[in-house]
């Protein structure tokens, strides 16, 4: 169990592929999400104290955790997605789009029976439970085997019909848009392929606010390097995007981190060919947010432009993450990180503590003088698995 890493060769320095999900549009989008009563910027943690240990100048914790009361980001997607597709359906103007808009009797009585179906690990399907709940629409989720029965659960409470299917993640989404054409509901997916591009790209959309808080938070201040975790790649490249656009020639590194057992974007990056490489499989990993073996067409398409660094890494690297953030220096702030928020922060401790990776970090420039942003993606959504590995030591340092 090793980490690998692989220089993108084909960044790119243009920004013009990356507007759709630039500052403008980013502002634009927070501006929807503001109309929500529940919107509250999520935290920007400062952790001084490791940042020290680690022999680095700074070290922030983006912490979505709060986000919405989901405990994790996703219903930033979620809810744009929807609120752009009922904007769409009832000839809403995009700049008019809000929440009191969207509960309005004229568009209640003309999304009656809409029913929006999703395929998800848990926080994806939690987002569009919530924002279906939220806006007086029906949601259908489907899990992959082995999905936790929190999680599910978790979903189910806000009235989503949801069940556990016997495939993996990406068979659980072609069964998901399997059940769009055969009982007219509406696929909600943050990953596209050919033919499935527009609502994907909302969701990614629906992303960049999260993005767009914490550049406004450092108040000024320049991240040397930005760690984001990818599954399908919706996330991670809608941010890389929006992060070239906003800094343009004062890029910071950005580093795409990936569980080893399902690592597909690290796989195409190290081909380096033109084509997208797939796992298939179980995709066995904590990182259950994670476990996609498929990348999203979008995403992909924004991290092969602006990303320079892709990680594929084991899963104690994500554990040591949890850990760490839990467990705090004295005088930082405590972070509740599940296995995928975790997965940044566990890999930045590893680089910088154990020596077998002085010349990955040498490499990308972690050194005295990085300023470092991860994003916590996520709590303890499942809390059972977060005490076996916090408490009980689960898959400890080799």
């Amino acid at each position: 169990m090793t980490i690998k890493m692989v220089k993108n060769r084909r960044r790119s320095g243009d920004v013009s592929a990356a507007l759709p999900f630039g500052r403008e549009r980013a502002e634009r989008v927070r501006m929807y999400h503001e109309s929500f009563e529940n919107y509250r910027t999520t935290g920007l943690m400062r952790l001084s104290g490791l940042a020290e240990q680690l022999g680095i100048s700074a070290l922030y914790v983006k912490d979505e955790s709060s986000r919405f009361g989901l405990n994790a980001f996703k219903g930033l997607g979620g809810s744009y997605c929807i609120g752009r597709f009922i904007g769409e359906r009832c000839g809403i103007p995009e700049e008019e789009l809000s929440f009191p808009v969207l509960v309005s009797d004229r568009v209640k009585n003309e999304i009656q029976g809409l029913t929006f179906v999703t395929a998800t690990d848990g926080n994806h399907g939690r987002g569009i439970a919530w924002t279906a709940k939220q806006l007086g629409v029906k949601a259908v989720v489907y899990m992959p085997k082995g999905s936790a029965a929190e999680r599910l659960e978790n979903i189910r409470a806000l009235g989503a019909k949801a069940e556990i299917t016997e495939y993996n993640y990406d068979d659980t989404v072609r069964f998901a848009a399997a059940c769009e054409k055969e009982k007219g509901w509406v696929l909600v997916q943050d990953t596209a392929w050919e033919g499935y591009e527009t609502i994907p790209a909302w969701i990614m959309q629906g992303y960049t606010t999260m993005a767009l808080e914490a550049v406004e938070q450092l108040s000024g201040e320049l991240p040397t390097h930005i760690f984001l975790q990818a599954g399908v790649g919706a996330m991670s490249g809608a941010l890389s995007a929006l992060f070239a656009d906003y800094y343009k020639e004062r890029k910071p590194k950005i580093v795409i981190v990936e569980p080893d057992r399902a690592d597909s974007i690290y796989r195409t990056a190290e081909a380096d060919d033109g084509m997208i490489r797939m796992v298939g499989g179980d995709l066995d990993t904590i990182m259950a947010g994670l476990a996609c073996g498929e990348p999203c067409t979008l995403g992909w398409e924004m991290l092969r432009r602006y990303a320079d660094y892709f990680v594929s890494m084991p899963d104690y690297v994500a554990a040591q993450g949890m850990r760490v953030l839990g467990n705090p220096v004295s005088g930082d702030p405590r972070v509740i990180s599940g296995e995928s928020g975790a997965s940044t922060a566990g890999l930045v401790t590893e680089l910088l503590r154990n020596d077998a990776y002085r010349s990955l970090r040498e490499e990308m420039g972690l050194g005295p003088k990085a300023k470092v942003l991860c994003v916590s993606t996520e709590g303890d959504t499942d809390r059972e698995n977060y005490r076996r590995i916090v408490w009980d030591g689960a898959y400890p340092h080799p």
